[in-house]
């Protein structure tokens, strides 16, 4: 049996499959990238967990997170995704999600894509860090500091420091597998 996280230890299989096969893994896809941090930005509040069994139902809710298609929602569609139990039915953050896609689009435009743009916080290259324990690992720190405020300039909500950490985390900016962790890179260089 494989050792894994301390976090993901005894639970559901979706969440060991996240565990297993993104969290911490570098991502360079436009619409990808702008899924997590619409989903990051839902969890606000909530735990990861309720996110992920919602996912498929953003997914459809939201178009696959077609940006070009999301700045078109009008009342009616807010009002659809109100009524839609598959997703967190908070009306802001309904918004929000509308309101990236634009900021979303607008960086493409200026940086050529939201990849470049992203991944500039950490000079385009993944962080490894070398936590012993999931309590050494910090829920924010200046990358995710500077990032919030960058973002909060550029248009986008529901991006705070914590969210921008655990986004970092989501999408393989920062690798905090921890050391026991089979998945942690000094671990798969053994393997």
């Amino acid at each position: 049996m494989e050792n894994r996280c301390n976090w993901v230890v005894g639970k559901e299989p979706l969440y060991k499959e996240y565990h297993d096969r993104e969290w911490g893994v570098p991502v360079y896809d436009d619409r990808h990238l702008f899924e997590m941090l619409c989903l990051e930005g839902a969890q606000a509040g909530l735990s990861w967990w309720t996110i992920l069994q919602k996912r498929e139902n953003y997914r459809q809710a939201f178009d696959n997170f077609e940006a070009n298609k999301i700045i078109n929602y009008n009342e009616e569609k807010i009002q659809s995704l109100r009524e839609n139990s598959g997703i967190v039915r908070n009306r802001l953050k309904i918004l929000s999600v509308i309101t990236n896609a634009h900021a979303f689009l607008k960086i493409q435009k200026e940086h050529g894509s939201f990849s470049n743009y992203i991944w500039s916080f950490v000079d385009g290259f993944p962080i490894i860090n070398h936590w012993n324990s999931v309590n050494d690992v910090p829920t924010s720190n200046e990358i995710s500091d500077s990032m919030s405020k960058r973002l909060k300039k550029d248009g986008f909500v529901f991006v705070g420091s914590t969210i921008c950490y655990s986004y970092m985390q989501a999408v393989g900016m920062i690798n905090d597998h921890t050391m026991d962790c089979y998945l942690h890179p000094s671990n798969l260089k053994k393997r």
